[in-house]
């Protein structure tokens, strides 16, 4: 059985364009997602997206289910759940 370890999604490092990277909680990659999603138009966003009603959803649907989101032409938005260590 695999170790629970594997599965969770504490901290996440985010790869954005013309931005270092960041490492973030989920609970801050939560809120920079929603803030995201807010400042794109409705039919920007991907066909997955457009069902569900608020951004908390949206962005809560990506952390479970992507890596990444367009934010537009040569522009790029990723995360990657990462585990820390002291």
């Amino acid at each position: 059985m695999p170790d629970s370890l594997m599965y969770q999604q504490d901290y996440f490092v985010v790869l954005e364009t013309n931005q270092p990277e960041q490492f973030l909680s989920a609970a801050e990659l939560l809120e920079k997602l929603k803030g995201v999603l807010q400042i794109l138009k409705f039919e920007d966003l991907p066909p997955d997206l457009r069902s569900f009603e608020s951004t908390q959803e949206q962005a809560k649907y990506l952390i479970d289910t992507s890596c990444e989101l367009d934010v537009g032409p040569g522009q790029y938005l990723q995360w990657y759940a990462v585990r820390l260590e002291k």
